[in-house]
């Protein structure tokens, strides 16, 4: 397996209360991943921490790392803060569209395999505040538009229930898949960020599978949190099992892409915070390989859950 991090997430951050860690620049967060034993992926967001891309390049190469994905924000900007690609202003829309082109223009410029985008800011904070029906018309116009420049470069979409919004448009893995299959490109995916899935009251492993069986690609974003909120914590720190049945089917699958670590470590300390991360996530993905799949499936199919059961507790929990 591949494991790489979110580098916004190596330098300050900051919520309504606190600022945590110290600020950096992106050529000192490289430095940190290379510190990270277990990781050598780097999903850089775009434009922020993007400067001249042979500059950036020559920093990967040195440092024997590699790009996992690029992250285009379009929340950041004021303009842009209560939404971007289903405002009703045509401007404001086309404006995140070419930011998401120029993001494309980047991953082709340094070589990244893909670009994401979780569009936070989209979607409403109180009732009858928005149009429902020209904001998902907007949605799936301005998706389409920018995933059909450069389709070489896919444009995979990251669905959140809430924040920056209370509430997101694309609020689970179900509407994200909708709105692709109304886009209708084929160079398009899922950004499936466990954290997201857990708060939308998913089952993570479960949507992994729904967006490959409705034929699209899936990358992944591996955290862990309480189901209330978005807290970016280690993997496995909270949903154990639901980490290794993501592992189960990821591997079932074939999947090769990074597992991308969007966690924060906030009050920890650094590099300990991301080793933690990176050993249980490796951990657990070694475990769902030493399962016997075959036999799991055999069992599903043969709706043996008593057996199941007693699997799980014997080769999961070890009792």
């Amino acid at each position: 397996m591949k494991q790489g991090v979110i580098i916004g997430f190596l330098g300050k951050t900051q919520d309504r209360f606190s600022e945590y860690q110290v600020p950096v620049g992106v050529r000192e967060k490289l430095e940190i991943v290379k510190q990270i034993k277990g990781f050598d992926g780097v999903e850089i967001v775009f434009p922020y921490e993007t400067g001249d891309p042979e500059e950036t390049k020559g920093w990967m190469k040195e440092l024997d790392l590699n790009f996992a994905a690029v992250n285009v924000n379009i929340k950041k900007e004021s303009d842009w803060v209560p939404g971007a690609l289903s405002r009703p202003v045509k401007e404001i829309r086309d404006r995140a569209v070419e930011i998401i082109k120029r993001g494309k223009d980047y991953a082709a410029a340094v070589g990244a395999p893909h670009v994401t985008c979780c569009p936070l800011s989209d979607g409403y904070d109180v009732l009858f505040q928005v149009d429902y029906s020209t904001a998902w018309k907007y949605m799936i116009e301005t998706v389409g538009q920018a995933a059909a420049y450069k389709p070489e470069i896919p444009l995979f979409i990251e669905p959140k229930y809430s924040e920056t919004r209370v509430h997101c448009q694309l609020d689970t893995t179900a509407k994200a898949l909708l709105l692709l299959k109304e886009v209708g490109n084929p160079s398009t995916g899922i950004t499936l960020d466990m954290g997201h899935s857990l708060q939308s009251q998913e089952n993570p492993a479960q949507s992994l599978v729904t967006i490959y069986e409705s034929g699209f690609d899936a990358y992944i974003h591996t955290n862990d949190n309480d189901t209330r909120a978005d807290w970016d914590l280690v993997g496995a720190s909270r949903h154990l099992l639901h980490y290794v049945e993501l592992m189960f089917w990821a591997q079932e699958f074939n999947y090769e892409k990074y597992f991308t670590t969007d966690a924060s470590p906030r009050i920890f300390g650094m590099v300990d915070f991301f080793e933690c991360h990176s050993e249980v996530t490796r951990g657990v993905y070694e475990l769902a390989r030493k399962l016997d799949h075959r036999k799991y499936r055999q069992l599903m199919a043969e709706e043996n859950y008593i057996e199941l059961m007693k699997l799980v507790n014997r080769e999961i929990y070890r009792l």
